[in-house]
């Protein structure tokens, strides 16, 4: 018998995350903190990963991701969430050097087995980003949870923030939206082999094109879509600074299945608490663009923001590493934060 992972978690991949809001009450800081001069990401900063200084030219860089299963094959799964975990170091600019894993299993419901297969994804996709599957630690646990924490190095001067856009920088997705969307298609037994397909080729891709674009000054931030969508994950570029972010509608990429299932109300309920926690600084939504533009992602792309007058040089060099991009607006200076669709 056919065991469907997904029958067994309320919410799927980063659409378990917790909301923005709850997220900003769970974590506020209600007293001193101790100041470590060498934490040069840390608490302060809603980025990708930490990162600690470790010696005068190199930094280390450190994170966790896991959720409850996106997919019903165990070995997808893995492969998923090892993923979406490798590719927060990227989004710093890093070389990713080792993982550890994180496992949660319902023993009585669950055969060990499919847990193994869980472990076979995971080092599949640590194999193709060349780094070992170092050990980890497990629990019995009500809903099935996997993912890695994961150690990179980078050097300090090429780290790249995702708050560190200049007035001007055009902004720049590697891959499309819509995963959230078609997870709910999933779960609903909707997807055709086709499009699962394509579900697996975006969210076992990796962003190593964040690690080649690390020694380029020109690049002034980055950060990769997830749990927030694309809109959360934007806000986050444009807040410290006060920066409008100007997208072009017709130029932001949506996967076609997606679209046709988000005109059917298919979408996770994450999606609305994005909205909710971004509304006020939203402007020029159409139609059913919340549930495209809110949509969580797994494993999602990279947002990059690049010096307008470098765009022709990042473009070839997307190029040459047979990169998916899309140009999808810029950022100007101003008062207040602001996402305006055109």
């Amino acid at each position: 018998m056919e065991v469907k992972l997904t029958k067994y978690s309320r919410s799927s991949g980063c659409g378990c995350k917790i909301s923005p809001a709850v997220l900003n009450e769970i974590i506020k800081n209600k007293s001193e903190d101790f100041i470590f001069s060498n934490l040069l990401v840390g608490n302060n900063e809603n980025d990708d990963a930490a990162v600690i200084e470790f010696d005068n030219e190199n930094a280390i860089i450190s994170t966790t991701d896991f959720f409850t299963p996106i997919v019903d094959d165990a070995f997808d799964f893995g492969m998923i969430a090892s993923c979406n975990a490798i590719n927060d170091i990227y989004a710093m600019g890093g070389e990713p050097l080792m993982a550890i894993a994180i496992l949660g299993w319902p023993v009585d419901k669950l055969k060990p087995e499919l847990a193994n297969e869980v472990i076979q994804g995971a080092k599949k996709i640590c194999m193709q980003a060349g780094i070992p599957l170092a050990g980890g630690h497990s629990i019995d646990s009500i809903e099935p949870i996997f993912g890695l924490a994961v150690t990179g190095k980078i050097k300090k001067q090429h780290i790249k923030k995702n708050n560190t856009i200049h007035d001007g920088d055009v902004l720049y997705l590697t891959k499309p939206l819509g995963i959230g969307i078609l997870s709910s298609a999933l779960k609903r037994e909707m997807l055709t082999k086709e499009e699962y397909t394509q579900f697996i080729k975006y969210t076992t891709s990796l962003n190593k094109i964040g690690q080649v674009l690390a020694n380029k000054s020109y690049v002034n931030a980055m950060t990769d879509v997830t749990g927030f969508g694309l809109i959360g994950h934007i806000y986050e570029m444009i807040k410290p600074g006060s920066f409008k972010a100007l997208l072009n509608r017709v130029d932001i990429p949506v996967l076609q299945s997606a679209i046709a299932y988000g005109s059917k109300f298919i979408y996770p309920d994450s999606t609305t608490r994005n909205y909710n926690a971004y509304a006020s600084a939203i402007e020029g939504l159409k139609d059913l663009d919340m549930f495209y533009y809110c949509d969580p992602q797994t494993a999602g792309g990279l947002l990059i923001s690049v010096s307008a007058a470098f765009e022709n040089e990042a473009e070839q060099i997307f190029k040459n590493q047979h990169q998916e991009f899309y140009k999808i607006g810029h950022f100007e200076k101003n008062n207040e934060p602001k996402i305006i669709f055109e």
